[in-house]
């Protein structure tokens, strides 16, 4: 097994940072280019190993699309051959075999889609009879997961009387859902969103050169390493103040302990101006669910209490992220409660250092969010690094030019 340890040469983090692309945007915009007739080109495409199996599926021309790890790449990609002639098999890893698919599936059924699945009901591997795919009227669960709904939404346009979709549930991720309709939008596709119904309208989309945002995502950890810091200053490149990325709320969430966020132009600066200014955090992540980790961790690391809800989504990640925060976090000296309805407490508690090594399940964010904790623990041994590659291959080449180190 692969270990690296990370360890703070210092505690003062300045300097700039090239962020990798979002993968949210990556992935969809490549999705509307595979359904536009004209082919267009897209900047700064994400570096995310996600994106990489996107690119590559949908550029082989076999029938046997293997996902690997990615669940925005299953559930994107059995929506489109669900619409796209021809006869597909759609697997992936094992975890990917455990991950539930079937709201998707049902919905796609009732548009007419043909499809079987192969092994444990309601989960990948499927056999999938692409096309012939009709509009019309669905309703569908929206509280499991917006990327169910975003991988509708993005087939719709080419539905012949285009979709309108019914929400049942309190909606998940509610900015993924509005991102997914800006960028139809750009390219043409007509909806409205009023209520719980989206409406998308029969239409061809239209190429048009599109430029990736920076990941909000990734820069949750910088902002992490900025309120861990005795000092900071750090300039994240290429991210709008104004974002389609439902992660951009974290510029909220840390001016709460200390960070404040200076934008000019396509940039933002960090700066460390002082010391958490709430002793206890209390936060809905139905919006954002995949910086709850980070969040966690801050707060462990900060010695602040916390009640975080809205985390229902994380059970069905690469790997329950709830379990796998408390397990992994409680290992440095964190106290974490898990409550009913997959709400988490952080409790007061001082971190202190581990002999043993950091688990990461398969699941980059499990590596990024814990490894910023080495400010405050000196250092960190983390299993399987290479996770990082999901979202943000050069975490750990970003962290060491900063002062964060890693060796093997």
């Amino acid at each position: 097994m692969e270990k690296l340890t990370i360890k703070a040469e210092t505690k003062t983090i300045n300097g700039e940072v090239n962020l990798t692309a979002s993968k949210s945007e990556s992935n969809r915009v490549l999705i509307i280019r595979a359904l536009c007739e004209d082919y267009f080109p897209i900047h700064n495409l994400a570096a995310a190993k996600d994106t990489e199996t996107m690119v590559n599926l949908l550029a082989d021309k076999g029938t046997i699309k293997d996902v690997g790890p990615a669940g925005t790449t299953m559930r994107f990609l059995t929506a489109y051959y669900a619409n796209t002639p021809g006869s597909w098999i759609l697997t992936g890893s094992e975890r990917m075999k455990n991950r539930p698919i079937a709201v998707l599936v049902d919905a796609l059924k009732e548009l007419g889609a043909k499809i079987e699945y192969l092994e444990k009901e309601g989960c990948p591997p499927m056999k999938i009879e692409g096309g012939n795919l009709k509009g019309g009227k669905i309703c569908i669960d929206g509280s499991i997961s917006s990327q169910y709904l975003s991988a509708l939404i993005m087939i719709a346009p080419t539905l012949p009387g285009g979709l309108e979709m019914e929400l049942t549930g309190k909606i998940a991720s509610i900015p993924y859902l509005k991102m997914t309709l800006a960028l139809i939008a750009e390219f043409g596709a007509k909806y409205t969103f009023e209520k719980n119904i989206i409406q998308i309208e029969e239409g061809k989309y239209k190429g048009k050169e599109f430029t990736v945002e920076a990941d909000w995502s990734a820069a949750s950890y910088w902002y992490q390493i900025a309120a861990l810091a005795e000092e900071a200053r750090i300039t994240l490149k290429g991210l709008k103040e104004i974002s389609l990325q439902g992660d951009s709320a974290i510029v909220e969430m840390y001016h709460s302990f200390g960070v404040e966020s200076v934008f000019n132009g396509n940039q933002v600066t960090l700066k460390k101006l002082n010391q958490p200014s709430v002793k206890h955090f209390n936060y809905d992540f139905s919006d954002c669910p995949d910086v709850a980790q980070t969040l966690a961790a801050t707060l462990s690391g900060l010695n602040i209490k916390g009640h975080f809800k809205g985390l229902e989504s994380l059970r069905i990640k690469e790997t329950d992220r709830i379990a796998a925060i408390k397990k992994e976090l409680e290992k440095l000296g964190a106290s974490i409660d898990i409550l009913p309805n997959d709400e988490i407490q952080v409790n007061q508690g001082r971190l202190k250092a581990f002999d043993g090594s950091i688990e990461t399940y398969d699941d980059h964010r499990v590596a990024m969010s814990i490894a910023p904790l080495c400010l405050k623990i000196d250092e960190i041994e983390i299993e399987e690094p290479n996770v990082v590659a999901k979202s943000y291959p050069d975490f750990w080449r970003d962290l060491a030019e900063k002062g964060l180190t890693s060796s093997k």
